[in-house]
């Protein structure tokens, strides 16, 4: 692309971009509901608006708000900000703002690379690797912030579960039903590497629990020990995602980037230009950031008001929602037969989120005087370590057809189920006992 083509994209001149490439990039790359409206849009409006300023915001706001099918619920944002504002009842806040989060996480996934066009491979790359879980991430500092720590460790455990089974068990179902007369394969390298860091962040959350058992109580000193553990293997844990970032960009980039994708992105260029994608992106983290606030304050009064438990709302239902967009993209490649996409969707989601997001929200705890360990109790650990195992025997041959989504699936409606009915103490109570509990060994270290 051009610094003219460039130029023209940024002042909104849509006219000013060759026919060939304008009209059938908008039409391919967005797969709207309301293409009666762009196309009116595109000949009438934009060529008529003189002010250089306004063409360019008008395009942009064509291609960043209109340019998804999750359109339709923007509106949900600003119905929170309203609930908030009126005090409408909380678990209303809550429910618009969850719906409000669907589609501002696929439009920062979209925002990220376009400024990838521009930035290069290996940045871009960086890019997608931080920002591919915003969401999950910003839900969890402000969970971290407000100290309740069993909501940040019920929805990053959610996240993980909801990739590796939920994401990964009904693309590899629609798959296997949609392509029932072809063989589906798929290159085992990259679903191998992953496999293995899910299961060296499982050991890291497995040997603080077998630390509480080992001492056969919940003193003050194996309080201690278990946040001192987790700190030191939450380093341990954000080296090796460096490590698997410069493994995955630089040096084995080759085993990333499967033939699919590069066939699908020769012709592809970016839609806005460098600083209108930067200032979209910072609004859309800005707006999520209050949306996740509204969401981390109003979960116990959803709680309380559906009669379904903080565990389940957290591990299930706030899962679900931050990763639509990526559920919805890893299916439609699954029934193209693109099995490396698709795969590559998933596992790489559930190994940011074990990789980098939790042990980064250990170590940002540990900044802030927080005391949070990689301890995750006993249901959950157990559920995650049997995801984790499942999908990795799923995964061994490289190999696929619909009786695998349908046994992923199916793992995840039994951890659901059980999710459901399993009654968690409040969440208040609970991070109080912990926190005087791990307070109190801090105080008698220090004697």
């Amino acid at each position: 692309m051009d610094s003219q083509e460039v130029l023209n994209m940024e002042n909104g001149e849509v006219k000013g971009m060759s026919n060939k490439d304008g009209p059938h990039l908008i039409r391919n790359a967005h797969t709207m509901s309301s293409s009666s409206l762009r196309k009116r849009s595109d000949p009438m409006l934009l060529p008529k608006v003189r002010c250089r300023i306004l063409r360019q915001f008008l395009s942009n706001l064509q291609e960043v708000i209109l340019g998804t099918k999750l359109c339709l619920l923007f509106p949900a944002i600003p119905l929170a900000v309203l609930a908030k504002c009126y005090q409408f009842g909380r678990p209303w806040i809550f429910a618009l703002s969850l719906m409000g989060l669907t589609p501002l996480a696929e439009r920062v996934s979209f925002l990220t690379e376009q400024i990838a066009y521009f930035t290069g491979p290996t940045v871009g790359g960086l890019l997608n690797a931080t920002c591919g879980n915003a969401t999950e991430l910003i839900i969890a500092l402000f969970a971290l912030h407000q100290k309740k720590i069993l909501v940040l460790k019920y929805s990053l455990l959610g996240s993980i579960l909801s990739n590796l089974l939920l994401v990964l068990g009904t693309s590899l179902l629609c798959g296997g039903l949609a392509n029932l007369k072809k063989e589906q394969l798929y290159d085992r390298k990259q679903s191998d590497v992953n496999s293995l860091l899910l299961l060296l962040g499982l050991l890291c959350h497995v040997l603080p629990l077998m630390f509480k058992y080992a001492a056969a109580s919940t003193d003050t000193f194996t309080a201690i020990s278990t946040l001192q553990f987790s700190r030191a293997s939450s380093i341990l844990m954000l080296t090796t995602y460096l490590a698997y970032l410069i493994f995955q960009l630089k040096t084995h980039r080759q085993i990333f980037e499967s033939q699919e994708e590069a066939e699908d992105g020769d012709d592809e260029k970016a839609l806005i230009g460098f600083w209108s994608a930067f200032s979209w992106l910072v609004g859309m983290t800005v707006i999520i950031a209050l949306l996740s606030e509204y969401v981390v304050g109003t979960i116990e009064a959803a709680s309380d008001s559906w009669g379904v438990s903080v565990s389940f709302i957290s591990i299930i239902l706030l899962p679900i929602v931050g990763n639509a967009a990526e559920h919805a993209g890893s299916i439609i490649f699954a029934f193209k037969n693109k099995l490396d996409i698709s795969l590559g969707v998933a596992l790489g989601s559930a190994t940011q989120i074990s990789m980098f997001v939790v042990p980064l929200c250990v170590i940002v705890a540990w900044i802030m005087g927080v005391n949070m360990d990689l301890d995750f109790s006993l249901l959950e650990t157990g559920s995650l370590t049997f995801a984790i195992i499942i999908t990795a025997f799923t995964l061994q041959d490289g190999t696929s057809h619909y009786m695998k989504g349908v046994v992923l699936s199916l793992c995840y409606v039994v951890i659901a189920a059980c999710f459901f009915v399993h009654k968690n103490p409040s969440v208040h109570e609970s991070t109080t006992d912990s926190l005087r509990v791990v307070q109190s060994a801090t105080g008698i270290l220090t004697a």
